[in-house]
């Protein structure tokens, strides 16, 4: 946990003018997509989102072995 730098983020802008956050993990290529919620800040939605993540990782990782 806590491996952001092999993590990639993306904030994609929609054309209808919303916001997609987008987090990558680069060594197996599963993504985690969410709009973002023009109500809170971005930071703290990227955290949670890296929160779910990496939990989703570990359980691939868990689920793979």
């Amino acid at each position: 946990m806590g491996n952001h730098d092999k993590i990639q983020v993306d904030l994609i802008k929609l054309a209808d003018g919303k916001r997609l956050l987008r987090l990558t993990d680069l060594p197996s290529g599963l993504a985690l997509e969410k709009k973002v919620d023009p109500q809170q800040p971005v930071l703290r939605q990227k955290e949670r989102l890296f929160s779910v993540f990496e939990a989703a990782l570990i359980q691939a990782q868990l689920t793979a072995a």
